[in-house]
Parts: C-alpha cells; structure tokens; sequence
C-alpha cells in the first residue's frame, strides 16, 4: 500500500440540497477481510444524482440514514481497477475453481450499482436495523464513484456485482457508462413476447424485442438513443423513432443510420404528428410490436399506448413526476389485442455484463453518447449541467487526471481518451 495515498478527493454530500454537496479531502478507505478497495478510472454523471442530492435524507435508496451524520460519497457509473483485496477474499480465490470465481488485482470492472443485497455494514444508521431492506446501492448507502478510490463491500461481492470487463483495452469512459446503457438492455429484456410454433403447441415467453419485428422509441433524449442503440444489437427488423425537436431527430438519424442499415432494419425518425401514419405504413396497419416510451409524461403515454399492434408490449421506461402518476388506458384494447404493459427501473449484473459483450464486440458504440469530458474537481459543474438540462449526452469525469477546464464533445471515441491521458489532446 506505499504506493497509494493517505487521503483521496471523493464528492461528498453531507444533507439535502447543492448547498451540502462538496469536494472534500477523505481519509483512504481500507478494505476489510471480505471487502477491497478499487481505484475508479473513470466515472459518469446520472439524473438520478440530482434527485438525491434534492431528496436528501428522504430519498428511498436511503432507509432512514442521516447524511448529517454519515455523509454519502455520490456516483452510480463507472469503471474501476482492482487495488487490493480483503485476506478472506484472498483465502477464496486460492480455492477458486476457475478464472470467473477470481478477483485479481489490476484487472478491471464495473460495479452494478442496484446491489440485491440486505445490508451488512452499519445496520444502525438505518430504519429498524435494516429490517425489510433487500437493495442498496453505490453512491447512497454504500461508497460511489465520485472518488479516486471506492470501498467495495461484502455486499456488492454476496450480489456478484463486480463484474469483469471483458476486452481489458476497452476505453475507460466507454467501460464507465455501461451502467446506463445497461438500464436499456433490462428494460428492453422485460418484454416478453409468447411464441407458438403451432397452434397445438404450448407458448413460450420469449424475453427482448421480437425479432424481425417493428420496435417504436418515443423520446430520442440521451436514453431514447442508447435504446435505439440496444434495439438495433438486438435485431429488430424495423425501428422507428420520434421526437419533437428536430436537433434530436437529425443526430439520431446521423448516429444511427449506418448502422440500422448494416444490420439490415429499416429506420425511420419522424415529428409525433407523423408517427401514427408512419407505423401503420412500416407495419401494413399491424401496429408496433414493441413500444419503448422514454419519456415522463402522462399525455405522451396516452397517445403511444394505441400504437401497440396484437400482442404487443409497451414499456413504460420513463418515470412520471409525482403527482402525474396516473394515466388513462383503454382497457378493453389490452383485453382483446392482448398487448403487454410493463416497465422496468435500473437492471441487474447480467445486463451489465451483456452491456459489455456488446460493446466488446461492436454491436453498441458507446463514443456517441458522450456529450461532456472533465475531472474530478468538475463534477458538481457537470452535476448542475445535468440538473439545468444543458447536456444532450453523458458526462465523463476522469478522477486521477488534471484537467484546467471541462469541455464539450461531440462523441469521445477510445482514440480521444488515449490523446487525452497521453497528453496529446
């Protein structure tokens, strides 16, 4: 351990509000016997720091801590070096049968964030000990990335959310935001479409979009895109996509019309106005077969729903604000089409894990979803563009590298990075 410092730089916040939310100077962590301490190469900036950093003590991730008290590192995206491990995790990887059983230091990783754990740690500073909690979550309870260095605890290595990269080349802004594009590879795996290969044959629930079907992508903000992205590595034989703002629609058409074009799906970006006619045309009157809503607004669902052919699922992937909970559907179109309705909310490692294969393998480019570069001492700046909506993509944040200004980008491709750390930038 000479070789790392006493103390490290980590965003801290310290109770409800951007006015207790700082970049402080904290003392190292130090792994525990089944814990380890990993360096964060690179971190991404989510919506859903705002929201914390705005509920405070009454965000449901928290379960009663008081961040007065016991203050919370932020971050739920980024990708990580293994430093050290913990003596009993040691012990187990001497008795590991194969290379997936180890953890070996200097490797890299991305933490799922969502860990499917009870809490280990510090059952007193939550409501009734812990009792009843099943999740908690990096960058809440549990230390973030928003740091040159992060404790990993025994609860992210019970929920297996330590999850290997597999190309160990790969960019580390790129390895940083498969958390996010992740989130669309759980919600487009939550729909599920039953399958006959006769009709004397049993169903069978098939999980992702159909294949050689249409897919519809209300919404082609920063996450409407990457579940363009997703769908098109999936195989949909139809995309189309829509937006109001014809900036968004151009860039979706830019990003995303070679590829929907070299893995043979027809893509079409239309105004609102123009999607029902659209879909009826791509579809010969069917309908969509999926339908991915991403966007928060009860009207917006309202009017998507119908475009659901026989069979098909809509996914709710856009959170309504509170108080715009309840929507109006017709019911007897779910009853007689029997279409699906579902949602999803973050994912799981698998989807990670898949998120990374994909990106390994070239199916998802995450260099165009990029919007924004800095360090570590940018990070409030970048949390704030954020919150005011200045970002048409996400923000990168490399924690160990100094730089006098953040900046804007287009995409960042591994190439940029490289440039970048190398000084050549």
């Amino acid at each position: 351990m000479a070789h790392l410092p006493q103390t490290m730089r980590a965003v801290v916040l310290r109770g409800q509000g951007f006015d207790n939310l700082a970049l402080e100077d904290v003392p190292l962590p130090r792994p525990g016997p089944n814990q380890a301490l990993v360096r964060v190469d690179a971190a991404g900036i989510c919506a859903s720091l705002v929201k914390m950093i705005a509920q405070g003590n009454d965000h449901t991730f928290l379960y009663g801590w008081d961040l007065s008290q016991f203050p919370s590192i932020l971050g739920d995206e980024g990708s990580v070096t293994l430093m050290e491990l913990g003596q009993n995790l040691q012990a187990q990887n001497l008795q590991a049968q194969n290379r997936q059983e180890k953890y070996s230091v200097g490797m890299r990783y991305v933490v799922q964030p969502a860990v499917d754990a009870v809490p280990v740690n510090h059952l007193e500073r939550y409501r009734d000990n812990g009792a009843g909690i099943s999740k908690i979550a990096c960058g809440y309870t549990l230390p973030g990335h928003l740091a040159e260095y992060m404790l990993v605890p025994e609860e992210v290595f019970t929920a297996k959310c330590l999850i290997p990269i597999p190309d160990q080349t790969m960019a580390l802004a790129h390895a940083a935001i498969a958390e996010p594009i992740s989130c669309c590879v759980s919600g487009q795996f939550h729909h599920m479409h039953l399958q006959q290969e006769a009709l004397t044959k049993p169903r069978k629930a098939v999980a992702g979009l159909k294949r050689g079907g249409t897919t519809v992508v209300i919404g082609l903000g920063s996450m409407g895109r990457m579940h363009v992205d997703v769908a098109l590595a999936q195989g949909t034989a139809n995309l189309v996509a829509s937006d109001p703002m014809a900036s968004r629609r151009d860039r979706a058409l830019s990003d995303f019309a070679a590829k929907a074009k070299a893995n043979n799906c027809q893509l079409k970006v239309v105004h609102p106005d123009d999607l029902a006619a659209e879909i009826h045309t791509s579809t010969g009157g069917r309908g969509a077969d999926d339908l991915i809503i991403a966007v928060g607004h009860p009207k917006v669902i309202e009017a998507s729903v119908p475009l659901l052919g026989k069979g098909g699922v809509a996914n709710f992937f856009g959170g309504l604000k509170h108080g715009q909970e309840f929507v109006s559907l017709n019911a007897n179109r779910i009853h007689y089409d029997e279409t699906v309705i579902t949602g999803s909310s973050g994912g799981t490692a698998w989807d990670i894990a898949q998120t990374l294969t994909w990106i390994s393998e070239g199916q998802i480019d995450p260099s165009r979803h990029i919007a924004k570069i800095g360090g570590l001492q940018h990070a409030i700046e970048m949390i704030n563009d954020v919150r005011e909506q200045r970002l048409d993509g996400k923000a990168v944040l490399y924690p160990h590298h100094q730089l006098k200004a953040a900046f804007e980008v287009p995409e960042w491709t591994a190439q940029d990075e490289k440039s970048l750390l190398t000084g050549a930038h």
